[in-house]
């Protein structure tokens, strides 16, 4: 195993950070590739694509709950097994990985059974309307049925990533994105089964990642296997994964409650445009982000892995490399978003009112995306470096204390009611973006600023 991993601790940091990052982003832009293709074909169904978007819109705070689960699980155990396998004590990695597996089995159990019997009442609690409910509704409860493969897919493919297999990892996601491609028009128009279609394809994608993480987990080209005598409950090891998997945690299941009350106030004030807008204004920003936490999970296991060996050059280098990496790509979305807005609304519909009316409020919504590479990149090393206490307050500050306050006093305050509700967003980002940058320097200042061994 350590003869596998002396890289990270060796190869010149620019060189394995390349090397990291590029399959790490390209999984990130193919596990995109579900919503959007999803979102596209859903758009474009004759005669209801509008209602069909939104109504999968509306579906999504359910989704990003159980991707959220396995962020607690996946993201908080594969760091903490980065930091062993850098300490050379490969036996406590594999008993994490273990746990996080019979974790994620239960876990799985009780959503599916949870989300089967509330489905309706969420939906309606998440800004459903009686035109839009029949769509979700048939969406979600399709969906729910693959919660276990989600969990799986997801959190069991980060310790895939932490041992430094981004190319395996990248085609964990390629073999599920390449299905899903291939079965939602087979599904949703050949078959005539709609948002239904769009549903039963990604379940069964998923179910094809999660066999082939199981697989590799369980071969011998994996350093840290999964074991059965590994699996045996050790509560205080769930409870350090657990805990440092709170911050990621919090900020995916936050985009419910932030959801929720994004579609509650644009249909108040808006009504199912508005949320049809922000439908198609929450893939873009996957766009956006989903690649800069591409880099931060190819940096990861190059952190985790040097802290924990105590290589303090070189946990600096590989954070310069991500900070300059995150910031650019930021910069480029936001000049892209800024000038070619109707460009990118009409890929998810051809509603000429929709696309007129989005047109008119991507700017705003967008604003100050520029800041979230350096954020993206600060808060994602507080989590390499096992910082779990900042980690969570940071993700607790952009949704819970910044934006979710703004999205309802700032309607109050401003006479354009809906424009003020998705100027909430760019508002929340600057300021979460100053704070976080403030307490990284405040804390790493010594350790990363004055080193530049790269």
């Amino acid at each position: 195993m350590n003869e596998n991993k002396d890289y990270l601790g060796t190869e010149r940091i620019s060189k394995l950070f390349v090397r990291m990052v590029i399959p790490s982003v390209v999984a990130q832009l193919i596990s995109l590739i579900y919503n959007i293709v999803d979102r596209i074909y859903i758009g474009h169904i004759p005669g209801s694509g509008s209602l069909a978007l939104t109504g999968v819109g509306i579906c999504m705070p359910l989704v990003i709950i159980i991707s959220a689960f396995a962020s607690l699980v996946g993201i908080g155990g594969a760091p903490l097994a980065s930091i062993h396998l850098g300490r050379k004590d490969t036996q406590t990695a594999e008993t994490i990985l273990g746990n996080c597996t019979v974790v994620l089995l239960g876990l799985s159990v009780v959503l599916t059974a949870v989300f089967q019997f509330f489905a309706a009442d969420l939906l309606m609690l998440f800004g459903a309307s009686k035109n839009t409910l029949p769509f979700a509704l048939e969406y979600m409860r399709t969906y729910v049925w693959g919660t276990i493969f989600v969990q799986f897919a997801l959190a069991l493919n980060n310790f895939i990533t932490a041992q430094g297999f981004t190319r395996i990892s990248m085609i964990t996601v390629l073999t599920g994105a390449v299905c899903n491609i291939i079965l939602d028009p087979i599904f949703i128009f050949s078959m005539n089964m709609g948002v239904r279609g769009a549903a039963l394809a990604t379940v069964i994608s998923q179910a094809l990642s999660a066999v082939f993480v199981l697989l590799f987990l369980s071969g011998r080209k994996t350093g840290i296997r999964l074991k059965r005598h590994c699996m045996k409950p050790d509560i205080k090891l769930i409870l350090r994964f657990l805990s440092l998997g709170l911050s990621p945690f919090v900020m995916q299941s936050t985009e419910c409650i932030l959801s929720i009350c994004f579609n509650n106030s644009l249909l108040k004030y808006g009504g199912d445009i508005a949320v049809g807008a922000m439908s198609v204004f929450a893939t873009i920003m996957q766009l956006a982000t989903l690649p800069m936490m591409g880099f931060a999970q190819g940096a990861q296991p190059i952190t985790s892995y040097n802290y924990g060996a105590d290589n303090w050059d070189r946990v600096a280098a590989n954070f310069k490399l991500l900070l300059t990496a995150s910031l650019s790509y930021s910069a480029l979305m936001w000049i892209v978003i800024l000038l070619f807005p109707q460009l990118l609304i009409q890929i998810f519909t051809n509603d000429p009112v929709l696309i007129s009316y989005s047109s008119s409020m991507i700017r705003i919504y967008f604003g100050m995306l520029i800041f979230m590479g350096a954020q993206l990149a600060c808060q994602n090393t507080f989590l390499a470096l096992g910082n779990a206490k900042v980690s969570l307050f940071l993700a607790l500050l952009r949704k819970v204390f910044l934006l979710i306050p703004l999205i309802y006093i700032l309607p109050v305050l401003i006479s354009n009611q809906t424009a003020a509700v998705f100027l909430a967003e760019p508002i929340a980002d600057a300021l979460a973006a100053i704070t976080t940058l403030t307490l990284f320097c405040l804390q790493y200042r010594n350790q990363l600023f004055s080193r530049s061994k790269i």
